[in-house]
């Protein structure tokens, strides 16, 4: 199982991050050698933070992820806002990401052929958003039709996916063998670096977001004979591979392309194979990406909406979410409030970049507190059995830079700071009024909830939708941003 771990971990992180981020972290680093510095301290961060849930993992062996950690170490209201949050906002705002990279893709695909040269500003707004919009429609009506079609597409998704990141590191490493580097690469690599605690910030979650996945590598463990010995070795494998191949790409990318162009571009690999190869490499790449991203879009709206399902059935949402088509057997309602909430964001998010910024903002909020909740448990529960124990300053390091990332948004991002503090706290009235314990409801919460309740039951009970039980895991299993 230790090479089975690293593949899984590596396929977790891999995702369209490495082909949209480079632009944000150059257009807030200003120099190449800080854009790389950041992408190397985004990996190490992440490092930190695997293997601080790998110990967590192998200590409470239960099913959630970060979900399941937050309610040992704080209680159910945190671990239901971290659900509420994923639900409600970070799910829905990862996929309006991957949507609008598909639509920028498709987008630059279409006007390069009505053009000999594409600025990204030339692309008007709501033809990218219509398009991101279409994506999310015909994923969702592929995830509401058949109970399998969504994922059997994956293989072949993930395949090109990575196929597409090989080819880009090599065509790149061979750019330079040849002493063909752009000017990115002739001149100081910091020179004009910034020197803004903020813009520094704002690189840096576009660093940890095209890294997202990592936190799910301790799923790896329950499979895992010997965990205490193949965790931290499939953890520690796994990262260097991904760190590695994240800093060759991005190296292949100033090899071919100005530091100017990649700054300017949401879509820099269609302008590394039209550099290369011109208009028809430009084309190739655009496509792979764009089918890669499509691909991922697929795999999140599957899984996110049979997460929203589960919700659903376990009470932390309407009952109706929780209910299957008669004839389909599809989480149909599930699906429908994850396209509503996604084009929402696609529609009002304020864009890629504004979206990015929030959907790191929230999550790393929730992987700040998971991480804390070890070094508490450390010392509330010593005798804890922890197969796995990462060095204490690795999880002191996680919080120490996550508590950065969380105080620099006042200043660099307010408005995804404030939209955040408003998802977060929308959940907590939700909270109490879907409590199953009405001796745990404030009076008026338990008087809103009983008048939801009739509510629905008197307009189900004329529909055609059923509860049914045993034929899926109602766990409330955390699945994943990917990028």
């Amino acid at each position: 199982m230790y090479p089975e771990g690293i593949a899984l971990i590596v396929g977790l992180q891999i995702g369209s991050g490495i082909f949209s981020s480079p632009g944000i972290v150059i257009a807030n680093t200003k120099s190449v050698g800080a854009s790389l510095i950041v992408w190397s301290l985004s990996g190490v961060l992440a490092w930190t933070g695997a293997s601080s849930f790998a110990e967590l993992g192998s200590a409470i062996p239960l099913n959630g992820g970060a979900q399941a950690y937050l309610s040992y170490a704080y209680g159910p209201l945190v671990s239901y806002l971290f659900a509420w949050t994923a639900i409600i906002a970070l799910k829905p705002g990862g996929n309006a990401v991957i949507s609008l990279i598909f639509a920028e893709y498709i987008n630059r695909l279409f006007w390069s052929h009505s053009r000999d040269e594409v600025s990204p500003d030339d692309i008007p707004q709501w033809a990218i958003k219509l398009t991101a919009v279409g994506a999310v429609v015909v994923v969702t009506v592929i995830c509401t039709v058949s109970r399998k079609l969504g994922s059997r597409a994956a293989v072949v998704f993930t395949t090109i996916k990575i196929v597409s990141l090989i080819a880009i590191t090599v065509l790149g490493l061979i750019q330079l063998v040849r002493g063909k580097a752009s000017t990115s690469f002739r001149q100081p690599l910091f020179e004009g670096t910034s020197r803004s605690p903020s813009s520094w910030s704002l690189a840096l979650y576009s660093g940890l977001w095209a890294y997202d996945g990592w936190d799910q590598a301790n799923y790896v463990g329950g499979e895992m004979t010997h965990p205490e010995r193949n965790i931290p070795r499939a953890i520690h494998s796994s990262m260097a591979i991904v760190i590695l191949t994240f800093m060759l790409a991005n190296i292949s990318y100033f090899v071919v392309l100005d530091m100017v162009t990649v700054s300017m571009s949401n879509t820099v690999a269609l302008d590394f194979g039209r550099a290369l190869f011109g208009p028809i490499g430009g084309m190739v790449f655009a496509f792979m990406v764009a089918f890669s991203c499509f691909g991922a879009l697929n795999g999140s709206f599957f899984t996110t909406s049979r997460l929203i399902y589960a919700a659903g059935k376990e009470h932390f949402l309407p009952a109706l979410f929780g209910r299957l088509h008669t004839s389909r057997q599809t989480p149909f309602n599930a699906a429908l409030l994850q396209a509503f909430l996604t084009i929402s964001f696609v529609v009002i998010g304020g864009g890629f970049r504004s979206l990015i910024n929030f959907s790191v903002v929230a999550s790393w909020a929730f992987y700040f507190l998971t991480v804390l909740g070890l070094i508490i448990l450390r010392v509330k529960e010593p005798s804890l059995e922890r197969p796995y124990k990462a060095w204490i300053i690795t999880p002191i390091t996680f919080c120490g830079v996550a508590l950065f990332l969380l105080i620099m948004p006042i200043i660099a991002a307010p408005a995804e700071a404030i939209a955040v503090l408003g998802f977060v706290s929308a959940g907590i009235p939700v909270f109490y009024i879907t409590r199953r314990n009405e001796q745990d409801r404030p009076r008026i919460f338990s008087w809103i909830s009983s008048c939801w309740s009739r509510s629905w039951r008197r307009r189900l009970n004329e529909e055609g939708w059923e509860s049914v039980e045993g034929d899926e895991p109602t766990e409330m299993l955390e699945g994943h941003l990917h990028s």
